[in-house]
């Protein structure tokens, strides 16, 4: 035979408010358990001659509410053997009750039945004392595993479980985030009962209540100020979709795919820039520059009907999930180079899954800078045994280049001068990737070496009131040397 556990909600008051049904269940429960004493119906109980356990002494034993939970679990699974019994929680059981979800999952199997009788949620009361209607769109979330990312600041939020002053400060903490210090939230305690108290505060003392117990909760008003939600994925797509919209840009309505790419390929190498000054204020606006694109990118997809932004960030999170399966699969890693070889080869059975190139060289953008392009394509070649094995024939391909571009010098064909000119770049990029260089970061090191050193003998030249135009070379290679004394 499989016995019963029933549950019920304690409601999130006083016993007037408890229904008829559950009074009664609770009157006559033979074996009655209740999560923690500590709610305000509990001494009414009492009172009404009605006997029960707690579980407050497992709460005493752990500093982990997770392991608590699984002990009271465990506790009322070897209880439900041998009878049938009943197991009353604060509010409704199925808001916010962490062991009622493991007695339901865990009952799967027919190795107990779960009847649950409802009760009243807190949320009922929550609403009353805040005077907020819900249909306006509202949050609940966890005091003890609240994350930056789950806050819709747009809604009505409401932070259950701050049991203590800890968890207000990991509260505060986090809201902090993405709202001012000084944001005013509301702390509720006992709400719906007779010893109901509600405080308006600022955010930053919301840790300093000594009021906070586990029956209070935390209630975050939408944010009205249009700045305090500039940080919002959500709030960036609104202000791109306007400018595209009827009333919006005329320049960003005019804009195509087309248009837009010399702007990303600038706007990326403003990133590098910033990087390579070491700016982080630079840094994130160019980046921002960057996102910028790719926003309008996907707008134009969405206006044409093709594609939006959800199906960019769905292909790239498939594909991060996909060619990781050393973090979220079962392939294990004993280094980056198992992680390359593991990526490179999902890659190939993507494309043998796909379309299939012409050449393994297909998948190298002609956009590219040529010295990145020179980099990638013999790249590609290497990984299928196209390659020098050491360094020295490398440098004897650089040496005959530099031969033959000598001759073509002499000859003073331009066309033939190009080309060799060419080969001679493209042999020192094969030497840089035997050394682990990246050509294009060691050239646009040296053009900004290149730049600062100028950049000195001019304000040198200034400074000792000369003028540049009438300087001789030698004169400037003797600021330039000075130049040098300084790392610019």
């Amino acid at each position: 035979m499989i016995n019963t556990i029933t549950i019920l909600g304690l409601g999130a008051g006083d016993l007037e408010q408890l229904s008829v049904g559950v009074y009664r269940k609770l009157k006559n429960a033979q074996h009655l358990y209740l999560r923690t004493k500590d709610h305000p119906v509990v001494s009414d109980l009492l009172k009404e001659g009605i006997q029960f356990e707690t579980f407050d002494k497992v709460y005493e034993k752990h500093d982990s509410f997770e392991v608590v939970y699984e002990e009271i679990v465990e506790t009322l699974i070897e209880k439900v053997k041998e009878t049938d019994l009943t197991y009353a929680v604060p509010g409704h059981p199925l808001v916010a009750e962490k062991t009622v979800k493991l007695l339901l999952e865990r009952s799967r199997g027919d190795r107990y039945h779960v009847a649950i009788e409802g009760g009243q949620s807190f949320f009922d009361a929550m609403f009353t004392a805040l005077k907020i209607d819900p249909i306006e769109g509202f949050q609940f979330l966890d005091g003890t595993d609240l994350h930056e990312s789950q806050l819709n600041l747009r809604q009505h939020i409401i932070i259950g479980q701050v049991y203590d002053s800890f968890i207000a400060s990991e509260v505060k903490l986090t809201l902090m985030e993405r709202l001012p210090d000084d944001y005013e939230v509301v702390l509720v305690t006992q709400a719906g009962t007779k010893g109901e108290t509600i405080k308006h505060l600022p955010l930053y003392e919301l840790d300093r209540e000594v009021e906070i117990n586990n029956l209070t909760s935390v209630y975050v008003p939408p944010v009205q100020d249009d700045e305090l939600v500039y940080g919002d994925f959500q709030k960036l797509r609104e202000v791109i979709r306007t400018l595209r919209g009827p009333n919006g840009c005329p320049w960003d309505r005019e804009q195509t795919h087309e248009s837009l790419k010399k702007y990303l390929v600038e706007e990326t190498y403003e990133v590098l820039d910033a990087i390579d000054n070491g700016d982080i204020d630079l840094l994130i606006e160019e980046l921002g520059d960057v996102l910028l694109q790719v926003m309008l990118h996907a707008q134009i997809g969405e206006d044409d009907g093709y594609f939006n932004i959800n199906d960019v960030i769905r292909a790239i999170t498939e594909k991060m999930i996909r060619r990781h399966p050393h973090v979220f699969g079962d392939v294990t890693v004993q280094s980056a180079k198992d992680v390359v070889t593991n990526w490179e080869q999902i890659k190939r059975t993507e494309k043998e899954n796909g379309k299939e190139e012409a050449s393994i060289l297909d998948g190298i953008p002609k956009e590219l800078p040529s010295l990145y392009r020179a980099y990638e394509l013999q790249k590609k070649a290497a990984k299928v045994g196209f390659d020098w094995q050491d360094v020295e024939p490398m440098w004897e391909k650089v040496k005959e280049e530099l031969d033959e571009f000598r001759k073509e010098v002499i000859s003073d064909e331009k066309e033939q001068m190009k080309k060799e000119f060419g080969d001679i770049l493209f042999a020192l990029v094969n030497l840089a990737r035997f050394y682990k260089i990246d050509p294009e970061e060691a050239l646009r090191f040296t053009n900004n070496k290149f730049y600062k050193r100028f950049r000195f003998i001019e304000e040198k030249v200034k400074e000792n009131g000369q003028v540049i135009t009438e300087m001789s070379l030698d004169e400037l290679d003797a600021i330039w040397e000075e130049a040098k004394k300084y790392d610019c």
